[in-house]
C-alpha cells in the first residue's frame, strides 16, 4: 500500500472525513484528497499535524503499510472450503519453523488436557462455540504474551 492510501485509512480509521482534517489543518478539503490519491504529498508540519489528529506517531504514520481494511479483504478472499485444505501450520512454519518441529521435542500430552480443561470452561462460562472459545483463548494468549492481560 502506497503513503497516499496509508493517509487515507489512517482518516477513516481516525472517524475524521475529508472537511474535518482540512479544517483542523488550516488547507483545503482537495489538498486532503490529493494527499489521499497521491497527487502531491504533504509537508513535514503537514504530516506531523495529521500523525497527531489520526493519534499515531509520524513514523506510524509514513510506514502505514499494512491496515485492518487490507488485512480483512485478504481474510475475506479466502472461502471456508479453501480454508480447510490448507495445512496453516506448513504455512505458519515457513515465517515460524519452530511450528514444524515442537512435536519431536514438546510432550503435547503434558498439556493437552489442562488446556482442554480450560477451553470446556470457556464454553461452559460464556456458551462459546468449540471455534470461538479456541479463538477467544488464543487471543487471551496471545494478550498474556504481549503483557497486556
Amino acid at each position: 500500500m502506497s503513503f497516499a492510501s496509508g493517509l487515507y485509512g489512517a482518516r477513516k480509521k481516525s472517524g475524521l472525513s475529508q472537511e474535518a482534517v482540512a479544517e483542523k489543518l488550516g488547507v483545503s478539503r482537495q489538498t486532503i484528497s490529493k494527499w489521499e490519491t497521491g497527487e502531491t504529498l504533504p509537508d513535514i508540519r503537514q504530516s506531523k499535524g495529521l500523525a497527531m489528529l489520526y493519534h499515531v506517531t509520524l513514523d506510524e504514520l509514513v510506514e502505514y503499510d499494512f491496515d485492518e481494511r487490507q488485512a480483512q479483504e485478504m481474510i475475506d478472499s479466502v472461502s471456508e472450503k479453501a480454508q480447510a485444505k490448507v495445512d496453516w501450520n506448513k504455512v505458519w512454519s515457513k515465517k515460524y519453523p519452530v511450528l514444524a518441529s515442537y512435536q519431536q521435542t514438546v510432550r503435547v500430552g503434558d498439556y493437552a488436557p489442562k488446556l482442554r480443561e480450560l477451553l470446556a470452561r470457556l464454553r461452559a462460562d460464556y456458551g462459546y462455540s468449540e471455534t470461538d472459545a479456541l479463538l477467544v483463548f488464543k487471543d487471551i494468549l496471545a494478550r498474556v504474551w504481549q503483557g497486556r492481560a
